[in-house]
């Protein structure tokens, strides 16, 4: 069942990022996508999501996939995180009838692309089977393309970067089957049928198997079509599978600390928490200038990213917000300075609020917004100031229906030539300037 065209036209994507990757690994990525970028013939990739465990161990009603995380599915996170690499052409989802329309509704309502649903088998290894089969080129009525390269990851993982994916599917093209590992944390046992120890294994040499897994597709089909039923039932390791039936050894990549799995009711609220950390900790300034001049907004970032070095602070042009707004969203951006030197109404803010609001971005998580003007005070009379706090005021007010926190600032100041430079004002009121935003941005924040 197919949700939009399988590589269907949706917002831009934002470029891969190799951040973690290292010598040969960095040669290869950068290989791999620049294939795609000149027109060659890049590997076809696909993604997998078995989603139809009923999360017993989590130990609530509903399945953990569906568990809300600030007012949003689990599974959405995921496939955010997989939407987010361009070179995924497809994600199939695999969810049981009962959910499947569950399954729709977020689908539709946090407009995800790429996405095919198909119904999960009554073990973790029927449902990756039920998705490759409609991957699969000799199946009736199948819609989707058969990849060179297929990516099996957890619906429950949300935080899966696009360098690790790249690895394990750089990997996959060359040796057959690869799957990202982590360090044991526990010393692993094994007990006697008495309930004594029997031997505990040397923790610095056995690992930890993660997700994402990946496979070349023809290896990974064939395994799970020769696939007994016992391992179908109670299996649950993929490259066990290659291994066993198509005697593929997997290429094992170190995995980041971020791959965790979302079991417990716990690891809700932990899951939560790296949400709402990663969204403050990102802010965008956009100008009312053009990209290539000298503006007060670069200072203004500079002046950021001193006194928030924690933060990861952007600029761009406000004119362009538009056309780079929805690689900003995809960024999970929620924070925005949008500094106003040009003109002194309030349009293009409010073209910036507009483009928000359709963007749906506030349905997660409040946005906010702070305005700042800059206006000559020799020009601007009182009148004129209180008719600006207004708008701003009134503006605010509209915004916040729709989840948009909006904070303005009127900064009045001579203006040379009817041009404000930012050599004309000591660091000290850089700073200032920016220490005002920052308190703007710390009273608003949730």
């Amino acid at each position: 069942m197919e949700l939009g065209p399988p590589g269907g036209a949706g917002p831009a994507e934002p470029g891969p990022r190799l951040r973690g990757l290292r010598g040969d690994d960095r040669a290869a990525s950068a290989a791999w996508l620049s294939e795609a970028s000149a027109g060659r013939r890049a590997p076809s990739v696909a993604a997998v999501l078995p989603a139809g465990g009923s999360g017993e161990r989590m130990g609530v009603p509903t399945p953990k996939q569906f568990c809300p995380v600030l007012e949003r599915p689990l599974i959405s996170y995921t496939l955010q995180a997989l939407e987010r690499v361009c070179w995924i052409k497809d994600i199939v989802v695999a969810v049981t009838g009962e959910n499947m329309e569950v399954m729709k509704g977020i689908v539709q309502r946090y407009q995800h692309k790429r996405i095919s649903l198909v119904e999960a088998g009554v073990t973790r290894h029927r449902s990756i089977f039920n998705g490759l089969k409609a991957l699969a080129e000799d199946q009736p009525n199948s819609k989707l393309c058969r990849p060179e390269v297929v990516i099996i990851h957890d619906a429950v993982r949300p935080f899966v970067e696009e360098d690790v994916l790249l690895k394990v599917a750089i990997a996959a093209k060359e040796h057959g089957a690869a799957g990202a590992i982590r360090p044991l944390v526990s010393t692993v046992i094994s007990p006697s049928a008495d309930g004594c120890l029997d031997h505990s294994l040397e923790r610095t040499s056995h690992r930890a198997s993660e997700m994402p897994q990946a496979f070349l597709f023809d290896v990974i089909y064939e395994a799970y079509q020769q696939c007994s039923d016992y391992d179908l039932e109670f299996g649950t390791e993929c490259l066990q599978l290659a291994l066993k039936y198509c005697h593929t050894k997997a290429k094992l990549v170190e995995g980041s600390p971020d791959l965790w799995k979302v079991t417990y009711k716990r690891d809700l609220y932990a899951a939560e928490s790296i949400i709402k950390e990663r969204i403050s900790q990102q802010i965008c300034i956009l100008m009312d200038a053009k990209e290539d001049e000298e503006h007060v907004g670069r200072c203004l970032e500079e002046m950021l990213k001193k006194e928030l070095n924690h933060v990861k602070v952007t600029s761009g042009a406000l004119c362009h917000a538009g056309r780079d707004l929805q690689q900003i969203i995809l960024e999970q951006c929620y924070n925005f300075v949008c500094v106003n030197v040009m003109t002194s109404d309030f349009e293009e803010t409010r073209k910036l609020l507009n483009a928000l609001e359709e963007s749906n971005l506030s349905i997660l998580y409040p946005v906010v917004v702070i305005s700042v003007h800059f206006l000559d005070y020799k020009l601007v009379p009182f009148g004129q100031k209180m008719e600006h706090l207004m708008q701003i005021k009134e503006f605010a007010k509209e915004v916040k229906k729709r989840n948009i926190l909006l904070c303005g600032l009127l900064i009045y100041y001579p203006q040379i030539k009817n041009k404000f430079r930012y050599e004309d004002a000591p660091n000290s009121k850089w700073n200032l300037l920016a220490l005002k935003i920052i308190c703007c941005y710390s009273e608003i924040q949730i």
